[in-house]
């Protein structure tokens, strides 16, 4: 079965440059009996935190100028990217959750790129990038709570037909769909703006790829 994100017209044209890739893993397996490549890139990725990078530094600026374009400060509400990097350097190191998690989360800071993961089994429908009516369900966590907000009006969001899994393009991603150490079938995206190249891309979900 087919799993194509759609873009919505109004993202194409209020951002030309944006690209992505899609990601499809099915009847995954945890189990990593040698996780050398993981680790290895885990470690590859905490040491390029601490050092500039033109082309990642770049590549981020860009997302910053996309979030303040529908009305987020990106410095209080960062792409994943950015806020994952932030965090290394904060922390010296990355967050473990799962081997699969982890694993595009070092590629992302690695690459700075944003990356995101769905549970296929918990997604409806298929996945749309679109502007934000106001009213569309996501469901959250607040003070150890389970609660449901709402977008603002304009802003980017990831949707199924459930409701929004991803508020602010890719900065939170929602409870209902996450991936955890159960996931069995998921769906990666790999997103860009205009500095990040296609072939860079395509290095970046080849990395990934290899690691799962």
């Amino acid at each position: 079965m087919s799993f194509t994100p759609l873009v919505a017209p109004e993202i194409k044209a209020r951002y030309p440059d944006f690209h992505l890739i899609s990601i499809v893993v099915r009847n995954a397996e945890i189990d990593v009996p040698d996780a050398q490549a993981l680790n290895d890139t885990i470690a590859a990725a905490e040491q390029a935190a601490l050092r500039d990078d033109a082309q990642r530094d770049a590549h981020l600026a860009a997302w910053a100028v996309a979030y303040e374009a529908f009305g987020t400060k990106a410095n209080r509400t960062p792409c994943s990217a950015a806020a994952l990097l932030k965090r290394v350097r904060k922390d010296g190191s990355l967050p473990r959750i799962s081997p699969l998690v982890d694993a595009y989360n070092a590629v992302s800071v690695l690459y700075g790129v944003p990356i995101g993961g769905e549970d296929l089994d918990l997604y409806q429908g298929v996945p749309r990038l679109l502007i934000a009516k106001g009213a569309e369900p996501f469901d959250t966590i607040q003070q150890g709570e389970m609660v449901t907000e709402h977008p603002e009006p304009g802003e980017v969001i990831w949707c199924d037909d459930a409701g929004v899994t991803c508020r602010r393009w890719n900065w939170r991603q929602g409870r209902r769909t996450m991936v955890t150490v159960h996931t069995r079938a998921m769906w990666l995206v790999l997103e860009a703006l205009g500095p990040m190249s296609a072939k860079q891309m395509t290095a970046t979900g080849e990395h990934l790829m290899g690691l799962i």
